[in-house]
């Protein structure tokens, strides 16, 4: 069973971690989504918010394939949380040539860390490629919409906390 990790805070998850994980599964059997836990950084959501997130955005969109996914906790290094998982492929998103030159570096790395693991790239989808978790969460900070950016449980979790 070949088993692909993929490694962020999705804080919160939009439609551009939610096109990265469902084009996972192309490649892997089952897709392991490591959610960063620091305990230095302040999150806007919970990790359980977070998981509950992601694993509702995936049923919604292809319900087998939530089935295959798992959502973990890590700290520290993401190859060690991947080899943990018993993953031998780190999935990485890329939305243009600064992520490029940036996870060409981290694969480097994470290759001489850990050689058994493997970096795969996954280009984003025209349609989110120019969704960031940052520029989404100060649109809703703001009071702006942002449905196009984020599954749609994610907006109205992101409509009730800005409107505290």
């Amino acid at each position: 069973m070949r088993v692909a990790f993929y490694a962020g805070s999705f804080d919160p998850v939009t439609n551009g971690h939610l096109d990265v994980v469902l084009r996972a599964f192309a490649v892997a059997d089952r897709v392991v989504v490591g959610i960063g836990v620091h305990p230095g950084k302040t999150p806007i959501f919970s990790f359980d918010d977070r998981v509950a997130m992601l694993r509702a955005a995936v049923a919604a969109a292809d319900a087998d394939k939530e089935g295959r996914l798992d959502v973990v906790a890590f700290q520290g290094l993401a190859t060690e949380a991947a080899a943990e998982a018993g993953a031998s492929l780190l999935i990485r998103g890329l939305r243009d040539a600064t992520d490029f030159d940036y996870e060409m570096q981290m694969a480097g790395m994470n290759r001489s860390l850990r050689p058994e693991i493997s970096t795969v790239f996954l280009p984003a989808s025209p349609q989110v490629r120019h969704i960031t978790g940052t520029l989404v969460r100060q649109i809703a900070k703001l009071g702006g919409n942002v449905a196009d950016f984020v599954p749609s449980a994610v907006a109205e979790r992101l409509r009730a906390r800005y409107a505290e």
